[in-house]
């Protein structure tokens, strides 16, 4: 595939574009700009996106069975009425927020939302989190910045990973219960190592229909596409230092969609990416997965 091929969703840049969500109603595409402070959506044929400001920094978003988002922000889950623009606390949220905020989440087959948290000061403090039943369960402690939440097709395997470690985990997924077994290292990328060619880490990360998993390279200027083995089977270089999150989206669910960043990045590496912080895509052969809408 050519990078003539990947294109930007109209002209808006994000400082750090994050959470990507395909509305499995909606059929348009959502995602947030975390230093930004706000939701955005892209509706078809719009050069810019629909905006809702955020008083914290929102780390991911999900679509809620009935209607609506679920925000996940640094003070706390709240909901978001897009027709409406009205923003409820759902609940305050489970850490120090002055040293912590949430990242990357996803909701499972079942319907529960799971949000993994960021250290600030990136110490192993953050915690990959599951919301249910309107408490917040603390499922993976020890991380530090819970990026990349992803099931397999048949839902009883999970992913995530952790990114200043450089490590994507996988382990065993009971749908009706929510339970975690056997956890693993699924997949382990290269440090930053001096003279060394620096193939990025792992941040946000989809699934397609084969049950590959597909993980944005940060400082890696690619996506790859690891097979259910963990194997990279395929690395799609992009025209970005800083990609952040895919997604699967459009009415077949072939349309690849990738955040990216600008924020923090040296003047001359954007003056050589004017895409930095666009939303990219591309078509692929393969379809992803449906998003799946918050039951819980």
């Amino acid at each position: 595939m050519a990078l003539e091929d990947i294109q930007p969703l109209g002209s808006h840049r994000c400082l750090l574009g994050e959470s990507p969500l395909w509305h499995p109603t909606e059929q348009a595409l959502y995602a947030v700009d975390i230093p930004g402070r706000q939701v955005l959506r892209w509706r078809e044929g719009a050069d810019a996106p629909d905006m809702w400001p955020q008083d914290a920094e929102p780390g991911c978003i999900a679509a809620r069975a009935g209607g609506g988002l679920f925000v996940a922000r640094r003070d706390g889950l709240w909901t978001l009425d897009a027709a409406t623009g009205s923003q409820k606390l759902l609940s305050p949220p489970p850490y120090d927020a002055t040293r912590l905020r949430f990242n990357d989440g996803k909701v499972d087959p079942a319907g529960r939302f799971w949000i993994g948290s960021i250290s600030d000061a990136r110490e192993p403090e953050a915690v990959l989190y599951c919301f249910d039943g309107g408490v917040f369960a603390a499922v993976v402690p020890g991380l530090t910045t819970s990026n990349g939440l992803a099931w397999s097709p048949d839902g009883r395997r999970v992913h995530w990973s952790d990114t200043k470690a450089h490590r994507v985990y996988a382990a065993d997924f009971d749908v009706r219960t929510g339970a975690l077994s056997s956890p693993r290292v699924f997949a382990e990328f290269k440090q930053r190592t001096p003279g060394d060619h620096y193939g990025g880490r792992p941040d946000g990360a989809a699934m397609d229909a084969e049950g590959c998993y597909w993980a944005a390279m940060f400082e890696g200027r690619s996506l790859v596409r690891l097979a259910p083995s963990g194997e990279v089977v395929q690395r799609l270089e992009l025209p970005v230092t800083c990609p952040t999150m895919p997604t699967f989206g459009g009415p077949d669910l072939r349309t690849l969609y990738i955040t990216t960043a600008r924020e923090k990045r040296p003047a001359d590496e954007l003056e050589r990416e004017p895409l930095a912080g666009a939303v990219l895509r591309l078509r692929v052969e393969v379809p992803g997965l449906p998003a799946v809408e918050s039951t819980r």
